[in-house]
This record gives C-alpha cells, structure tokens and sequence, in this order.
C-alpha cells in the first residue's frame, strides 16, 4: 500500500477514494477519525489520508486523481430547453435533460 494524497477533510478522502475504485483501482481512506485527536498531534498529522491498494497503480491513481479533481469544461447546448449549459455537467440545470451524445 502506498499513500496517495492527504486530504483536507474526511468528506473529500472518502470522496476521492472512492472515485478511484469506480475507476479500476483500488483505494482505501486512512486516519479517518483521527481529526478527534488533533491538538495532542499536529493538525496535519490528523488529517485523512488516502491509500493506493496496489504500489503498481499509484502513477495510474495520481493520473485520475488529477483528472477527477480538474474536470473538463465543456458548453454544451440543450436540445430540450435550448439553454447554454457551460462547465463538467453531463446534465441541463434548467430541465434536466442530458447532454446530447458527442
């Protein structure tokens, strides 16, 4: 096992790790409650960490792990409604409809 990132809070550790078996590798969220103890550790030292199961993905994780956390923009037009729909949504914020096949 081999850590790939320290998080800043346990909402985003379980979030990327999570994000990171969806894609095929396998992760794990370390020191998830050790917040409880920050003060008699250093702050840093508290916070969630996540972990590659296999060392041999860790180059593969750190690649997704980038590209999860800088999603591509893309302006889109809906079909539905017609509205301009700009950003990583796959889904119109005024209708709700999804975003047409490339």
């Amino acid at each position: 096992m081999r850590r790939l990132i320290t998080a800043p809070n346990l909402a985003l550790a379980t979030l990327w790790a999570d994000m990171l078996t969806h894609g095929g590798i396998a992760a794990t969220v370390q020191r998830a409650f050790a917040g409880s103890i920050a003060g008699e550790l250093p702050p840093d030292q508290a916070l969630p960490e996540v972990w590659v199961t296999d060392d041999a993905q860790l180059e593969a994780a750190r690649v997704l792990l980038v590209q999860l956390r800088h999603p591509a923009h893309r302006h889109w037009l809906c079909t539905a409604c017609g509205e301009q729909v700009d950003g990583p949504f796959e889904q119109c914020w005024n209708c709700g409809a999804a975003m047409p096949a490339p």
